[in-house]
């Protein structure tokens, strides 16, 4: 297998509530969507959005809507300061914060945001993973 992540998909309650979300925050919309999926272009991976139970079918898994998933999305930003604008910019697009932005154990600076499902979303600066011109994080070899 090739190393690489192509798409994302959330399973979501309410698809005209997350495209709603998810556009607020910026996220433009693909036209390859339909009434039951969203696509939206994310740097080099896509977000899809679709109904959580069809999602679970679809993997032919049961659904559990509760608690934890073990499973959280990272949004980098190129300074400290740009934690704290982003959170809110999501809670202002109808996002729960879950962690204010503060120092880090790892020496970075980050915080928590939950989408409207309950994904959550960490907004971090990472002086350790630097981003290149076009935005995408740089992992040390």
């Amino acid at each position: 297998m090739e190393p690489r992540l192509s798409l994302i998909t959330l399973g979501v309650a309410d698809l005209a509530v997350s495209r709603d979300f998810y556009g607020k925050l910026g996220f433009e919309e693909s036209s390859a969507g339909n009434d039951s999926v969203a696509f939206f272009q994310a740097g080099g991976v896509a977000l899809a959005l679709f109904g959580v139970e069809s999602l679970a079918e679809d993997a032919c898994v049961p659904f559990v809507s509760t608690g934890f998933r073990g499973v959280t999305l990272a949004h980098n930003v190129r300074s400290k300061e740009q934690v704290a604008q982003v959170l809110e910019e999501a809670e202002q697009a109808g996002a729960r914060i879950v962690k204010a932005a503060q120092d880090v154990f790892w020496g970075g600076h980050s915080g928590y945001f939950a989408d409207p499902d309950g994904h959550l979303w960490e907004v971090a600066w990472n002086p350790f993973f630097p981003m290149d011109e076009a935005g995408q994080l740089t992992l040390p070899k």
